[in-house]
């Protein structure tokens, strides 16, 4: 559909279209990639209906245009590819502010403990689980888009991180089966 318009041969009233050469595509990129970057993502995890995002800001609006860009890309390709429209989100997006260093370390153990507390994957599969930056927190993974110093610099080394996530594993299930006695769903 989108593309259609692209390819039209009816004239518009204004359109912009660009096409950069190999070369200056190359420059645009290397440019791109010598910035500094709007965010860092210190972690990350991708379920099948949400995701959880643990982001620092290093400009201002970093991290909402982020949020927005991805939500908003996402929702387009999801739309076209499966020819529905409207919101894929329910709304915008919530956010904690982190405000202590304790507050850091268990939020990542929180996303990082997401998939196995909802049960959409065993405990064997949660130091692979290819959807989630703990992977690269306790080096399987070579990600250079994860910035996992921030985090692991509160432990001794990743084995110790691994623990701390391993060791929350049985009280997060309970504390799943009981959530909805102690608080309203929303």
């Amino acid at each position: 559909m989108l593309l259609e318009y692209y390819r039209s041969n009816k004239p518009k009233s204004f359109s912009h279209y660009l096409n950069l050469s190999i070369q200056e595509r190359a420059r645009y990129f290397d440019t791109m990639q010598s910035l500094p970057p709007v965010i860092d993502i210190l972690t990350y995890c991708l379920m099948p209906n949400h995701f959880h995002l643990l982001l620092r800001q290093n400009r201002e609006s970093g991290i909402v245009r982020t949020v927005s860009n991805i939500t908003n890309g996402y929702a387009k390709y999801f739309n076209s590819k499966y020819h529905r429209i409207g919101p894929l989100f329910q709304g915008p997006f919530k956010a904690v502010l982190i405000e202590t260093e304790e507050q850091l370390v268990h939020v990542s153990r929180y996303i990082h403990l997401n998939p196995i507390i909802s049960g959409a994957i065993d405990e064997k599969e949660l130091f692979v689980y290819p959807w989630s930056s703990l992977p690269k927190y306790i080096g399987n993974s070579q990600s250079k888009w994860i910035e996992t110093k921030t985090v692991l610099n509160n432990f001794p080394n990743q084995k110790a991180y691994q623990s701390f996530i391993r060791d929350q594993v049985s009280y997060g299930k309970e504390l799943d089966k009981i959530k909805h006695l102690l608080m309203e769903e929303v």
